[in-house]
């Protein structure tokens, strides 16, 4: 068997591995990423919040992504009816970056992967992960390259960024039970031919067509859109077994999307992904941390799985570059705790959204600044910002204020 040796092997080059790898080549640590597919490749996942912009950043990778000209994103629009609401990144609670971008996902993580192999970083695509064995925080993992060529890599960490590959929990029996509510989308892309000019026709845009199913629209730079509904399993499946009508007639319900979206086709047959929340009982353990979707997915309503993909990522780059200069680090403080706080806020503004609460806010009107700027903070990404009362108090704030306005509009 060949054998190889690194300080950090990092499974996956999606943005979380590469922002990981990335940063710790930045800080001459040596660094092995292994990808189980070949890129560019399409995966979901394709509006971006401005928090990950830091990300990129300290990482390297800005000035490549940059350079590709993706659609930039400065907010979002939610849509139910004749309503409208708008989000303005740049009219939010936390300072921060006030936009961020809407991606085709293959050439934005592509672009990344490229940037460090360009750098001198070494990512092996077509390489499965077989095993993994930890002695300590040592580990050695097997491994089947594109030649199918077995061989066993020993680290001294290990960063699992590998989406729903899933790679450590499942290895390691760390899957639980997420405490979102169970749904399932079905999305394509489209030629936009209907586009309208300007910012209307590239917003991104959630349109609501009953309390816990809407429909996103996702514009990108290269003139297509990704098109996709959410909801409740039993709702999609409802819509059909021929994927292509399903999504077809979700987008028929929609008054706003209806005839710019009517007699396209879409660029390939749309995917269904079923019951797609989930979770894991540890975040870390000796020798390794999960991050992005190998830990933890909410929710596409918000757009907040990059991000904390990416936040993970970095972190624990940054975790082991210090402990290998001989700093302490409480992993379960600093990594686990951090990261749990941040998912918590958000578990819970994907929770109001289909309880209708959040929807309740939103649409109210006359609309109250005050509030609107530290939701937007929120879906911003800023959810550790404690000094935000809607980050602070999140357990009860959304529910407390929808009340008040029920019971006020009640009384009228």
């Amino acid at each position: 068997m060949v054998k190889e040796n690194t300080d950090v092997l990092i499974i996956g080059a999606g943005p979380s591995g590469c922002v990981a790898a990335g940063f710790l080549h930045k800080n001459n640590v040596n660094v092995k990423v292994v990808e189980k597919s070949f890129f560019p490749r399409f995966v979901i996942g394709e509006s971006l919040i401005p928090r990950s912009m830091e990300h990129y950043e300290e990482a390297g990778l800005l000035d490549s992504l940059m350079s590709k000209g993706f659609e930039k994103k400065f907010g979002a629009r939610f849509i139910r009816g004749e309503e409208v609401c708008l989000f303005d990144f740049s009219e939010k609670f936390t300072e921060g970056w006030d936009w961020t971008w809407q991606v085709p996902r293959a050439d934005f993580d592509n672009t990344l992967a490229q940037d460090l192999i360009d750098k001198g970083l070494n990512i092996e695509f077509g390489t499965e992960v077989l095993d993994v064995v930890f002695d300590g925080k040592n580990s050695k993992t097997t491994v089947r390259d594109k030649d199918g060529v077995t061989k066993e890599i020993s680290a001294k960490f290990i960063i699992d960024s590998s989406g729903y590959g899933r790679v450590l929990p499942r290895i390691l029996g760390l899957d639980s039970p997420s405490t979102v509510p169970e749904n399932s989308s079905l999305f394509a892309h489209v030629k936009d031919i209907n586009r309208p000019e300007g910012e209307e026709g590239t917003l991104i845009s959630f349109d609501i067509l009953e309390t816990k199913v809407w429909l996103w629209v996702i514009p990108f730079s290269n003139g297509n859109t990704s098109i996709g509904v959410v909801g409740p399993t039993a709702t999609i499946n409802a819509l059909g077994d021929n994927t292509t009508e399903a999504l077809k007639a979700a987008i028929n319900r929609s008054d706003f999307y209806r005839d710019r979206f009517k007699g396209v086709d879409f660029l390939f047959e749309p995917h269904k992904i079923q019951n797609y929340s989930c979770s894991v009982s540890q975040l870390c353990g000796d020798g390794f941390t999960l991050t992005g979707n190998s830990a933890e997915f909410l929710d596409p309503v918000f757009s907040s799985g990059v991000c904390f993909a990416t936040e993970g990522g970095l972190l624990s780059a940054k975790l082991f570059l210090k402990e290998q200069r001989g700093e302490q680090v409480d992993w379960q403080k600093e990594f686990s705790d951090y990261m749990r706080r941040g998912v918590s806020v958000f578990t819970t503004y994907v929770k109001e959204w289909y309880t209708g609460n959040l929807q309740t806010l939103f649409f109210h009107r006359p609309e109250n600044p005050d509030v609107k700027r530290k939701i937007c903070a929120v879906l911003a990404g800023y959810v550790w910002d404690e000094e935000n009362p809607f980050v602070k108090k999140h357990d009860n704030v959304v529910k407390n204020m929808a009340y008040m306005i029920n019971s006020e509009k009640s009384a009228q």
